[in-house]
């Protein structure tokens, strides 16, 4: 009895210094992330490249912390969930924040597999869970209707639809899975008033005949926004 318990306070010591070790570098990815995010609402009101610019100015950064957790857990294989519930919400809203700069950029939806590439992740070794990039993809559709009365009020009505023809895609998606987690269940519902609210927006612009003007965010990235989802 007295060895078997002399190997188990060797286990929970080891365990309590592992769970220290990445405690502290998700403390400190929460704080960073926090800046990373209050960079990017701007981009309700201001100039679409200075803010993209800000953001992506923390990847170097963000990148840096997700090794160091990527390095702590490599040396514990198989103990991924074990840790998990350190940095679970962070990764969501890391997660929120590229999908949204990835479609200001090119109207599409950012992957799983891109999403793990843009941080420089072996998901062998370190993955993004899909679960937490899942609710990062609510998060991001949460924000758009937000955005959307925004871009119109400021003279930007082509913006609606385009919204609208992202969210439409991207809930149908969602609809081909099953959901058995009740909190992802949930923030999916959600995606469904995200896009009654854009449609609601799109409705007023179409009877107000404002639809088919130039759109702001076409000219402040220099390309048409060409709205197409990719799955994965």
């Amino acid at each position: 009895m007295e060895e078997q318990f002399a190997e188990f306070r060797a286990e929970l010591d080891e365990t309590g210094s592992v769970y220290e070790q990445l405690r502290i570098i998700a403390a400190n990815l929460d704080s960073f992330i926090r800046l990373m995010q209050a960079a990017l609402m701007p981009i309700h009101h201001c100039s679409f490249p200075q803010v993209k610019e800000k953001v992506k100015g923390y990847m170097s950064d963000l990148c840096g912390l997700y090794a160091k957790l990527a390095h702590v857990i490599k040396d514990k294989p198989g103990q991924y969930y074990r840790y998990h519930d350190l940095w679970r919400n962070q990764t969501s809203t890391v997660v929120f924040v590229l999908a949204f700069l990835h479609w200001l950029d090119t109207g599409g939806l950012l992957t799983h597999t891109e999403t793990e590439a843009l941080l420089n992740l072996d998901p062998a070794v370190f993955g993004i869970d899909l679960e937490d990039y899942l609710i990062g993809l609510c998060s991001f559709s949460n924000e758009l209707p937000r955005y959307v009365v925004n871009r119109v009020t400021a003279g930007d009505y082509n913006c609606p639809k385009e919204v609208s023809t992202f969210l439409g895609d991207l809930y149908t998606a969602f609809r081909t899975l099953n959901l058995r987690n009740d909190h992802l269940r949930k923030r999916f519902d959600g995606i469904k008033y995200d896009l009654k609210k854009v449609e609601e927006v799109l409705y007023d612009v179409k009877i107000r005949g404002l639809l088919n003007g130039p759109s702001l965010q076409a000219t402040a990235t220099g390309h048409e926004s060409n709205v197409a989802t990719s799955h994965q």
